[in-house]
């Protein structure tokens, strides 16, 4: 489903004389699969952040490849590049990117506002229910607890039942019972044929995983090298 080939992502800096380029992905190669939940690992500022936006035609790479069903997104135009983001491709951060004023029924129907989506309101009411948020629909987000929040975040992103989750840090703010919850959606989607790819420097939301990969210093490692 999706192949990332020698992808590289430099920025210029200008710290000290003159301009230099700092990598923060080298040249990395991955595939992801229908029905395939993968993880990337490592620590802050190993490009796991940008590699994830890359990956889901967000930031457009320095070089390299990233291919979807066999089609390079980035030679797409940026208008059907972003139609490809809106209709195959759900994102989940850490942040969560609520629209504060909106209901969390609102926040859910937040797609819709740039597509139409069939039944978009029974299918958003479906997914307040599978995650125990329906009792929450009309309040505002500052009004639920931080995994609520984040979990009305994963509602949003599944809305349009998009065929790939990109997730960063989806577990980062949340206690374990809510990590748990998070990350159980996360393969209940993955069981459905959709393909999951996760980045997180929290080895223990990598366990649902099928696959594990290392990234440090913008390379991929074997995992578990330090």
């Amino acid at each position: 489903m999706l192949e990332i080939h020698d992808l590289s992502k430099l920025y210029a800096s200008r710290a000290g004389r003159g301009c230099q380029w700092l990598t923060a992905v080298d040249k990395v190669s991955l595939s992801l699969g229908p029905g395939e939940f993968v993880a990337i690992v490592g620590p802050s500022g190993s490009g796991k952040s940008t590699l994830l936006m890359a990956a889901g035609g967000l930031l457009s790479p320095t070089s390299g490849s990233v291919a979807f069903e066999g089609q390079d997104i980035y030679r797409l135009s940026p208008k059907a590049r972003a139609q490809w983001r809106a209709e195959r491709v759900g994102f989940v951060f850490q942040q969560f990117h609520l629209i504060p004023y909106l209901s969390v029924l609102d926040n859910v129907l937040a797609p819709t506002l740039a597509r139409p989506v069939p039944d978009a309101r029974p299918r958003a009411a479906e997914l307040l229910d599978r995650f125990g948020l329906a009792a929450r629909a009309a309040h505002v987000p500052t009004e639920l607890s931080v995994g609520e929040q984040q979990r009305t975040a994963l509602a949003r992103a599944l809305l349009r039942q998009p065929s790939l989750l990109m997730c960063d840090e989806p577990t980062g703010n949340l206690d374990q019972e809510s990590a748990e919850v998070v990350l159980q959606c996360l393969v209940d989607f993955q069981r459905q044929r959709g393909a999951v790819l996760l980045v997180t420097h929290h080895a223990g939301a990598t366990v649902m995983a099928q696959r594990t990969l290392r990234l440090q210093g913008g390379k991929l490692v074997p995992h578990g090298s330090s």
